[in-house]
């Protein structure tokens, strides 16, 4: 007898091992399903060329967020290769990230997408190999803190204002001055004392995501604030 329950513990044992197994293997193709059905939809809208528009969360995007007056800190272009969704970003190093990995970067999750409204005639397939090509010359180059207007490093609304314009000659944004923006509150003040002690480039060009974001030659194409 106490073979014979010992025999039934272990069948037992064994069927509860075996269910636990399935329902965890079940559980984890659900969540890819899921997952995978949440991304296709949220990126079936997107198109080669698109730029996207986040609110990332370092004191330095905080800054920006603050000289400039806009919520939008951070933005790249949208790539898409071989049916897979990258935002080509200035992040130190200029890179491709995965779109997924992208907007978990951004408060909240949450992004906007825009596109040229007459991205049919004057962003086609032939015309967006050559703003992509004009972008491969940056590939790797390490984060502009300091937004100079030189190629030598870059940031992320200068990539992408600068891939534009070198690859397809479309100004996205209005170029401005340092000075133009709205030096005055005192978490800007502290990251240019940091930056630039004494000597600030009042004059130096810049282009901010808020001007991109306001470009009268975009629409906007997806919102998830």
């Amino acid at each position: 007898m106490l073979f014979f329950s010992t025999f039934l513990s272990k069948q037992s044992r064994q069927k509860t091992s075996l269910f636990i197994l399935f329902s965890l293997t079940l559980l984890i193709l659900v969540y890819f399903f899921v997952s995978s059905s949440f991304t296709n939809k949220a990126t079936s809208d997107l198109q080669n060329g698109d730029i996207i528009f986040q609110t990332s969360q370092s004191k330095q995007c905080t800054a920006v967020q603050i000289a400039t007056r806009s919520i939008y800190s951070h933005c790249g272009i949208i790539y898409i290769e071989k049916n897979k969704i990258y935002v080509y970003e200035a992040v130190g190093p200029v890179k491709m990230t995965p779109f997924s990995e992208w907007i978990q970067h951004g408060k909240d999750s949450k992004y906007v997408v825009k596109r040229l409204k007459n991205a049919s005639t004057q962003l086609t397939p032939a015309i967006f190999s050559k703003v992509k090509a004009s972008g491969e010359k940056y590939k790797g180059k390490s984060y502009d803190l300091y937004f100079g207007w030189s190629d030598e490093k870059i940031y992320c609304s200068e990539l992408v204002w600068k891939i534009y314009k070198q690859g397809a000659n479309i100004e996205v944004g209005k170029l401005q001055k340092l000075k133009e923006f709205d030096l005055s509150s005192k978490e800007v003040k502290a990251i240019i004392k940091e930056r630039y002690g004494d000597d600030i480039p009042l004059y130096e060009i810049v282009i901010s995501p808020k001007s991109i974001f306001d470009s009268e030659l975009l629409e906007t194409v997806k919102d998830t604030y």
